[in-house]
């Protein structure tokens, strides 16, 4: 991998865990998620008459996708309005490549090499150490069960949008047609909550709507990276988003104990490196 191109992913990490700190810092949570899926659909419009469109068979994958995301973003909702950036983050994005592999041994019979099994561990002792206190009421519990949802979903969302995207034709045709397809939540937020959305700050609006640009040019910015380096390596790197959203924990957000919290994501975040690396026996 090149420096240009292991730059464009670390930009794309640091985009990721930005667009959720700018989530965790609105007040108005729903509101700005709303504004965020806007920020997806605007370029879609543009981008779905310049792409191939997905063949049919893709279809079922892209409704049970939105569907997915429907949750995803109530989880996010629940997670960033009771738990700090850097607990939610770490342990959501920590959590997701574990079930992913996991799924891949049970479902699909993929081994996971030693190597693999040791990243599972590493992912584990990360989140033990975030989410330490949970049990004695110093953190959220509420904050800490959402994350694991979230962990979840973008888990079950990552295989479905792998088949989806694979049985297409069109990965870019794909990815507009399903941002375009996110209208939904904000026709649902602004049809049920319109009094809410008139009654925040056009800069609040603004900013939840650049984090819906920057949270698309990530990913754009991934997929561009798979497209020409190695994938296990792309997905390694791409994982120090951990270490951002934590750093943007502590810093922005003032969260604490700082330095667990830091210490912690690097756990993670090194757990998540060498699933992305070893992910199947060779």
């Amino acid at each position: 991998m090149t420096l240009s191109i292991a730059l464009v992913v670390l930009s794309a990490a640091f985009l990721h865990a930005f667009w959720n700190a700018v989530v965790k810092g609105a007040g108005d949570k729903t509101v700005t998620l709303s504004m965020i899926a806007l920020g997806h659909c605007v370029p879609a419009m543009f981008a779905v008459f310049l792409v191939t469109p997905p063949a049919a068979e893709a279809i079922p994958y892209m409704i049970a996708s939105i569907m997915v995301h429907w949750c995803y973003f109530y989880l996010l909702n629940v997670g960033y309005s009771t738990g700090d950036l850097s607990l939610i983050y770490p342990i959501s994005r920590g959590l997701a490549p574990v079930l992913v592999a996991l799924m891949a041994q049970i479902f699909i019979g993929e081994r996971l090499s030693v190597w693999a099994w040791a990243g599972i561990l590493c992912v584990s002792a990360g989140i033990l150490m975030i989410s330490r206190g949970v049990w004695s009421g110093g953190l959220s519990r509420a904050g800490v069960f959402a994350a694991c949802g979230i962990g979840a979903i973008v888990a079950f969302y990552t295989v479905v949008d792998g088949v989806g995207i694979r049985v297409s034709g069109s990965v870019s045709g794909y990815i507009a047609w399903l941002f375009l397809a996110k209208i939904l939540i904000v026709i649902f937020v602004f049809g049920t909550r319109f009094p809410r959305v008139r009654a925040t700050p056009p800069k609040v609006l603004a900013l939840g709507f650049v984090g819906g640009l920057v949270s698309g040019l990530a990913y754009a910015l991934v997929l561009y990276a798979k497209s020409i380096a190695p994938l296990g390596i792309v997905s390694a790197l791409r994982e120090t988003s951990v270490i951002f959203a934590a750093l943007l924990g502590v810093i922005w957000f003032g969260e604490g104990p700082r330095l667990r919290r830091v210490l912690a994501a690097l756990v993670v975040g090194a757990g998540v490196a060498v699933i992305g690396l070893f992910g199947a026996a060779a």
